[in-house]
């Protein structure tokens, strides 16, 4: 059976032939035919090259391999990874192949005691293979929600001979070994004066202090740095200015993203590295279309934080690039894009279509955090689709307990601000005071007064909650710590108190004290009415202005004692028909 397996396996190797193969079988001894064949093989699979010196794992536990008839070591209960059938062919790298295959077998284990497991039953790994290793143990770990390693993974035999490797063996560690090391422990809190740790990060100033390194280690370096030490350091420093004195042509996608995290780091520096700013956001217009979901959100993040308001056409570009990754951004990743295209005032019709798709499909599943985000993205740039809105109402109908505060209020505003009733308006609105009745201390008074007033807008009237709102303790509240209450909440009380005697005639509660009134709606950041005809506002204030001979003798947006709005006077009016009619005559009409 060995030498039928045995010939089955070497069948597509080129350089063996099977006739000789078989003469081989009848001449030689098994064992000799299996020396023979190894040393045949050797070029081919380095796994059976006699092994270069390493640093071994000095725990029992770290040498349990199973052989089949001696050789061809490989994990216990394992596929062989040096199977024929796993190979293109000669000119393919059969090293590359193998750490191909050993990161997709780690990428599968979803536990640090199944990595250790898989690490513990091979040969002594490269370095750098030992580095992603510990690496997984640590995304494992973060992946779970701690914040540092259990106690039964630091106890774990293979775990420390990992650790004493790389900590006695810093020094003769690759550059991709060390930097990944360092990444891994960056992820989990670790002692400061960890020997380990301070090994590692001392080789590296070294060799960045040295120079040398290729991008795609500054950049995790400088990333592991952050994490562990703060933006100030002066490896940090150095590693930008390296940074800067390289090729941007030479830099992946991935690379560039990462510079903008380190710069994101650093924000408060952003004035000092401007210029080399950009460079990067000029450069990257060329990177756009390459950038996976994740890439891009954290590209969008970083240019808030950065506050490149300059880089609008970069921005454009990744709006334009966003509508295909709908789909595939995470739920943190897509609310980090709508903020990020808030912060910048972008608005794209097609990302706006393919918003719609996914919220409509998705609604009931999204998180309360991006209905919030996607709700108040579409108030702020005023869309006003349909099919967003109706799911949003739907979703909140069923999960209300889910949302927060903050989250209800920037829910239900764009409906008031572009005026739509849903089509369960009356269910939304039910289960809106429901909540409101249950949680109303719950709620910071300008985000419940946010609200109502909002309900007011589309002719839902809080009735039940104007007693409330109008009371000397919440006006206290609303006031806070400040010297009176600011204008625009004045306002909205206004409103919501002329709503009441307009439409609620019916309503004998609290009223608003005279003191909390304002006479005109205009505050120093919006208005709360709806904007009047520019070119019809014009043509009366300039007959006013004719009439009264100066701007300072009349007023618009004024309220009546009946509690209406004028936009302008009737002596206006009547000198702006005077002057059209004078202009008809000039032309005979």
């Amino acid at each position: 059976m060995a030498l039928i397996t045995l010939r089955r396996n070497l069948y597509h190797l080129s350089n063996f032939r099977i006739h000789g193969a078989l003469a081989a079988l009848k001449n030689h001894p098994v064992n000799h035919v299996r020396k023979m064949v190894k040393e045949r093989l050797c070029p081919w699979f380095p796994s059976l090259q006699p092994e270069p010196c390493r640093v071994r794992f000095h725990h029992a536990c770290c040498k349990k391999f199973h052989s089949e008839n001696g050789d061809a070591l490989h994990p216990l209960g394992e596929p062989v990874f040096s199977q024929a059938h796993d190979w293109a062919g000669p000119e393919q790298n059969p090293k590359s192949l193998d750490e191909q295959m050993f990161y997709r077998r780690l990428n599968d284990l979803d536990s640090s005691e199944d990595v250790l497991h898989f690490i513990g039953t091979l040969q002594p790994l490269p370095d750098s293979l030992a580095a992603g290793a510990l690496q997984r143990i640590c995304e494992v770990e973060k992946k779970d929600g701690n914040h540092k390693l259990p106690k039964g993974i630091l106890e774990n035999g293979v775990f420390q001979a990992l650790c004493v490797r790389f900590e006695q063996e810093s020094p003769s560690l690759s550059d991709t070994a060390l930097v990944t090391a360092l990444q891994a422990l960056s992820l989990l809190y670790v002692g400061p004066q960890s020997n380990l740790l301070l090994n590692l990060v001392a080789e590296s100033r070294h060799r960045v202090n040295r120079g040398g390194l290729e991008v795609r280690s500054l950049c995790i370096l400088g990333e592991s740095l952050i994490r562990l030490q703060g933006p100030g350091g002066e490896t940090l420093e150095l590693i930008i200015y390296q940074l800067q004195g390289e090729k941007l042509e030479t830099f992946a996608p991935e690379d560039i993203v990462a510079l903008y995290r380190i710069l994101q780091a650093c924000a408060e520096k952003v004035d000092r590295h401007q210029a080399f700013l950009n460079k990067i956001n000029s450069f990257s217009l060329s990177v756009v279309s390459n950038l996976s979901p994740t890439l891009m959100s954290q590209m969008l993040t970083a240019l808030v934080a950065l506050d490149q308001t300059q880089a609008l056409p970069l921005v454009i570009k990744l709006g334009k690039y966003a509508v295909r990754h709908i789909p595939h951004f995470t739920h943190e990743e897509l609310r980090k894009v709508l903020e990020a295209f808030i912060y910048f005032g972008h608005n794209d019709r097609f990302f706006t279509t393919a918003l719609e798709r996914h919220v409509a499909s998705l609604c009931l599943t999204l998180d309360p955090e991006v209905i919030s985000t996607v709700m108040e993205y579409c108030g702020r740039k005023q869309i006003l689709s349909k099919p967003i809105f109706d799911a949003v109402a739907e979703t909140f109908v069923g999960q209300s307990e889910k949302f927060s505060p903050r989250q209800v209020s920037e829910l239900t505003e764009p409906f008031g601000k572009l005026n739509y009733l849903p089509p369960n308006a009356s269910a939304l609105f039910r289960k809106l005071e429901n909540l409101l009745l249950a949680r109303f201390d719950y709620f910071p008074p300008k985000t419940l007064l946010k609200i109502l007033h909002s309900c007011s807008l589309i002719e839902c009237h809080p009735v039940n909650f104007m007693a409330k709102i109008f009371s000397p303790y919440f006006l206290q509240q609303l006031q806070g710590e400040e010297s009176s209450v600011d204008r625009l909440s004045l306002a909205q009380l206004t409103q919501l108190f002329l709503t009441s005697v307009l439409e609620c005639p019916f309503y004998k509660g609290r009223k608003l004290l005279p003191k909390y009134q304002v006479r005109s709606f205009l505050t120093p950041c919006c208005s709360l009415e709806t904007p009047v005809d520019f070119q019809l506002y014009k043509s009366v204030r300039i007959g006013l202005i004719d009439l009264l001979g100066a701007r300072m003798y009349f007023a618009s947006k004024v309220l009546t004692p009946y509690c209406y709005t004028i936009a302008s006077s009737a002596a206006g009016k009547l000198q702006c028909g005077r002057i059209q009619n004078r202009r008809r005559r000039r032309k005979g009409t």
